[in-house]
Formats: C-alpha cells, structure tokens, sequence
C-alpha cells in the first residue's frame, strides 16, 4: 500500500545532500545530484517545495520532500534541462497558511525559482494562491483536495478557474467524499452514520460532500459534531455520538485526530468503523489508535498495482531515504516531474531568466502536459487545473495494517 513503504535509515549526506542557505532563505533542503557528465554552464535553477516537514503531519511532507529530490536527483543525471544543474529548495510550512504564504512569496521573488510542488494542506493552498498569482510561478500541489482552489467557491453549480497558475496531481473531495460514501452505504451497509469534523474548510466541505451521497443512497446522518484538530480528550463528543447509536463514524480530519479519537471510541464503547479520506490513509493513523475495521478512502490506485509506480517504490527505496514515501511521495514526484519537462522545454529557445513571459510559458506547458507514464499512471490537467487521472482506492485497517479493498474511477452523480 501506498503509505507503508518505509526505508532503512541513511546519513542524508551519502546521498548528495546539502543542508544550507541560499537566495530563498533559510531552513530548506537541496538536492544536488548526478551531473558528472551534464553542461551545467549556465547555472543552477530551483524547483521549490512547500510541505509539512515537522508537526503533526511530517510522515507526508517529508515523504513529499524527498519524493521530489529524487526525481530531480534522476533528471540531473539525465541532463534533462541542457545547460543547467537542478536543485530542490524545501521549506517546511508545519500546516500552517502564514508560513506557507511566506515561503511561496520567497519562490515568487526568486527569478531561479522555476516551479513549485505544494502545499499539501488546502488551507495552505488558500494562503497561498494569492500571494503568487501575479508573479505566474507554476505551482502543482501533489495534495490539495479542495474542489475550490482550482474551480471557484461556485465549484458545483457555476465551476471558474481562480488562477491560472494553480494546478493539482491529485483528485478533488466533491469526488472522494462521495465515493466514500458509496463504500460505506453500498458495500459495508451502513445506515446510520454519524459525523465528526475538525472546523477545516476541507474537513468540513469533504463531510458535507460525504452526507449528500450518503443520503442519497438511503443512509441516514444521525449526528454531525466539530472538535478542534488540537484537541486530545473526546470524550464529550463521542458520548452525545454514542447516544444517537451510530453504525459508523465520518472523520473530516487527518490521521492525528482520527487515531486517537478511533481509540477513544472504542474504549468508550462506541466500537463503530470510523471512516476518512485521505488524510487518514498514514500507518500513523493506526499507531495513534486507528483499529481493524476503520476505513479510509485515498487518491490513486494502490502504487505497487501500477507499473510505472513500482519503478518509483524501487528507485525510492533505492535512496535509503529516512523516511517512506508516504501517501504523497508519488504525486510529489509526478508534480516534480512536470515542472523539469516544461522547464526543459523553455530553455530550448532561450536561457532561462525568470521572466514573466518564461513564467506564463511554463504555465502553458504545464496545461499541455500529458503522460501515461507517471508514478500514478496518467498525469494531465483539464481546463480547471485538476488531474485527469481521478481513480480512488478504498483502504481498510485489516490485522494492525492498510489493506486495499477496491479502486475506481470516480465521477459526480
């Protein structure tokens, strides 16, 4: 399953890593790499990440650092951008929108900054979006799920594209929350189903996407609660759930809630599946509580059942990361990969300068990309910015461990 590769432990440094400061700040990772026989004559250009690298949520953005080092490790090696060397230039946003923006604006202002992978948070993206519109820096976010960043706050009914610079490898939560929905409804037969969200803008439109499709199908939503994603003690909660005698529970939040919040439903008696979307989908999630019986529903299909994605797990593990690739590394790696083939592409007909005429050129070669070939089999944009590939996979906690259940396409009703 996606999330649980995890690589031996390795000094960074064997793997041509530098920790350092440069242009963009201080606090980030560069990743050197390969160019022994590559003209790197005309310098060094920085494709930036924006992630969780510490926190609460640092299995994914770490996972999503060194996903995007190694695939610019591999173009280095390849001299896929002729004349120039790549480095990857890592900021750690902890999930916070403040810290996140500032680190987009350092990249914006940076004319060797010729791409961005991230934010994974949503409300990160949010932050974000605005503070780099007019400096047309391509970003491509190998996490946001919010159906608004690329579609507009009328995203269901009147769909407008914000920012054209704004694109996503990864499917949207008007699609994974329903087709959580239908798993539960139609294949495990849950009919009365409680809800429990963070206050998140994602957790809340997600849960809220997850209702009407439950609904639909005959399901009935017997509660709907908030707590606050740093909260530790549920207990209030989950005693005005347990009353309403739920056959499952809805979790609009991410692994760091839904763990804890699984176990103290059980030890509260309340031993009911407790179901997510991706933000569940870590082994975090099981370590923190998470128990057998729980699902989580997350974007792709299982990585070792696409081809392309096992040479991915095979080059990764190759590396000796610290860290696994996590349920983002792949994407992070598709999203890395788009931004060097357009960036590749620019530098044919002129030395690279930042310009905003190379920058809006980048944006539409990224619009115009399209690979079967990715880590998650196809990767393209439709005219809103969001992936074409919109498979989801059904996970559930089976023996202590993620197993997969079904993986489908998934399209609005």
């Amino acid at each position: 399953m996606r999330r649980k590769s995890t690589a031996a432990l390795s000094g960074l440094l064997a793997m041509g890593v530098v920790l350092g400061a440069s242009g963009c700040g201080a606090d980030k990772t560069e990743a050197v790499g390969g160019t022994g026989g590559c003209d790197t004559s005309k310098g060094t250009l920085v494709v930036g990440v924006i992630a969780p690298m510490s926190g609460k949520l640092s299995a994914i953005g770490l996972g999503i650092r060194n996903s995007v080092q190694l695939a610019v490790e591999q173009a280095n090696e390849k001299c896929a951008v002729k004349g120039y060397q790549l480095k990857m230039d890592a900021q750690d946003d902890e999930a916070n929108p403040d810290k996140g923006a500032a680190a987009a604006q350092r990249f914006a202002d940076d004319s060797n900054v010729v791409g961005l992978v991230g934010p994974y948070n949503s409300g990160v993206a949010r932050a974000i979006q605005p503070k780099i519109a007019s400096s047309r820096l391509v970003e491509i976010s190998p996490g946001n799920t919010d159906p608004v960043l690329s579609r507009g706050p009328e995203f269901a009914t009147a769909p407008k594209r914000p920012y054209e610079n704004y694109f996503r490898v990864v499917g949207t939560d008007d699609l994974q929350g329903p087709f959580n929905a239908r798993y539960l409804v139609e294949k495990e037969g849950m009919k009365r189903i409680a809800i429990i969200t963070d206050g998140k803008a994602v957790g809340e439109n997600t849960a809220t996407q997850f209702a009407k499709e439950a609904e639909r199908l005959g399901a009935r939503i017997v509660i709907r609660e908030k707590i606050n994603e740093n909260d530790n003690d549920f207990s209030s909660v989950l005693t005005k759930v347990k009353a309403t005698r739920p056959e499952a529970i809805f979790v609009g939040s991410e692994y760091h809630v839904a763990g804890p919040l699984s176990k103290q439903a059980k030890d509260l008696g309340l031993n009911v599946p407790i179901s997510g979307t991706d933000g569940l989908f870590d082994p975090q999630f099981i370590a923190l509580g998470g128990k057998d019986g729980d699902v989580a529903t997350s974007v792709g299909a299982p990585i070792e059942s696409v081809e392309t994605g096992k040479a991915f797990v095979d080059a990764y593990t190759k590396k000796n990361f610290s860290d696994g690739y996590g349920g983002f590394g792949s994407f992070a790696y598709d999203a890395a990969k788009v931004i060097i083939s357009g960036v590749g592409k620019v530098t044919v007909s002129a030395d690279w300068t930042g310009s905003p005429e190379q920058r809006t050129q980048m944006i539409k070669e990224v619009q115009a990309y399209r690979a079967e070939d990715g880590a998650n089999g196809l990767v393209g944009f439709d005219e809103y910015g969001d992936s074409l590939n919109k498979v989801f996979t059904v996970y559930k906690v089976t023996s202590g461990a993620w197993k997969d259940e079904l993986s489908d396409q998934a399209e609005a009703k």
